[in-house]
């Protein structure tokens, strides 16, 4: 995929590209910290080299039209700048419209409608956040077309949080923002230590020696405005509120500690939200030793710290589901895998394999071969590489 590639599509949509801009924003893999951003915890993903491409250009009036590789059939679709609103047949372009509509209604001078071609390189619903990658995607081109001067750091983080509440107020999912803020600001070779409740971050150097990441997608295809994320996070709300009301002062379930939660975790009343609530504080734990180990070149610390995410997941969160869980044990099996995890918000999507480099064809070869034999379909794997966050290209 390539900045020509947009051009193309935009030509075949609307005629000659004169006067276009491409942006281009990658997806995400997020090495651990699940579920914990909108608990008020750290997380710890990088941007990827994979991603989406958004062509646009200003039109004279207020239409809006959008128009996607990925879903030829579907045509072009159109609405107004003043009109839009969340249309259940409009799918995947309810993404930019949110990110247009939320612009405006923070004052961002998006004041005439636009012509959009999109395209990527990236399996939609893989868990590796393509909505997140198409928003800000989208807002790097708005920023561009109306000259809002948005592709500085302090910009990107503002766009970021556009994104996220364009993911919550207009497609309907509470998610935190992980994603957004990764895609925005990633750096080649480094993955992004982020405090999700201040938004400090820094960046760690991605050395992983002889080891590298290995995607592994389930191929079964999730929507999260269609899955129990949103009941998730309503679970934890409801351990939070119950450990505040016994006298507990933190604000967010990972202000807690391992020990604190201990102490409190009596209090709260569902069983189920208490499973839920020992996640997010235990997996904020484990973004800290992560980190540590990361640092310190204990590969296989890291590796133990992956297998443990998941087994939380999967038993305390439960969000990862047959194919996840198939392809995670199956990857423990292997001696040149030193961890996995689903990665992602999980319910279908990608996992997740740090996995010796001189081993990756052995590995894949076996995961695949039972995968198919156990779930009945394939699995597909790809090499995952750290990239750059969203820009002009």
């Amino acid at each position: 995929m390539s900045r020509s590639r947009a051009l193309s599509l935009f030509e075949r949509a609307y005629g000659a590209p004169d006067g276009c801009c491409v942006s281009f924003a990658p997806g995400r893999v997020n090495l651990i910290g699940e579920h914990t951003d909108y608990n008020g915890g750290h997380v710890l993903p990088c941007a990827l080299t994979m991603g989406t491409y958004v062509a646009a250009r200003r039109r004279r009036d207020d239409l809006v039209r959008l128009y996607s590789g990925d879903f030829p059939e579907v045509g072009v679709l159109e609405c107004h700048l003043a009109e839009i609103e969340n249309d259940p047949l409009h799918g995947w372009a309810n993404y930019p419209k949110g990110v247009a509509r939320v612009f405006r209604d923070y004052g961002l001078p998006v004041d005439s409608g636009f012509d959009m071609a999109v395209t990527g390189d990236m399996p939609v619903g893989a868990g590796l956040s393509s909505s997140a990658s198409l928003e800000m995607a989208t807002a790097v081109a708005l920023s561009e077309l109306f000259s809002l001067g948005m592709c500085n750091e302090e910009g990107r983080v503002r766009m970021a949080n556009l994104g996220q509440r364009a993911e919550n107020s207009f497609i309907g999912v509470n998610s935190g923002i992980m994603d957004q803020f990764a895609i925005a600001l990633g750096r080649a070779g480094r993955a992004l230590f982020l405090d999700c409740a201040t938004l400090d971050r820094r960046f760690i150097p991605l050395d992983l020696g002889e080891y590298e990441i290995v995607l592994m997608n389930t191929n079964r295809r999730r929507n999260l405005a269609e899955s129990n994320y949103n009941l998730r996070r309503e679970e934890c709300e409801r351990a939070l509120a119950d450990v505040r009301a016994a006298g507990a002062t933190c604000t967010a379930l990972c202000d807690m500690t391992p020990e604190e939660f201990g102490h409190w975790s009596g209090a709260i009343a569902d069983p189920v939200s208490a499973r839920r609530a020992r996640h997010a504080v235990l997996e904020n734990a484990r973004v800290l030793q992560a980190v540590d180990s990361l640092e310190a070149g204990r590969l296989d610390v890291f590796g133990e710290l992956l297998n443990e995410s998941h087994l939380s997941l999967q038993f305390d969160y439960e969000s990862t589901g047959r194919e996840l869980d198939c392809l995670v044990e199956l990857s423990w099996q292997r001696d040149e895998c030193l961890g996995a995890r689903v990665t992602g918000a999980g319910f279908g999507g990608s996992a997740i394999a740090l996995v010796r480099r001189d081993g990756v064809e052995g590995f894949s070869r076996y995961v695949g071969e039972r995968y198919r034999r156990y779930i009945g379909y394939d699995c597909s794997f790809s090499q995952s590489q750290s990239g750059d966050g969203a820009r002009i290209i």
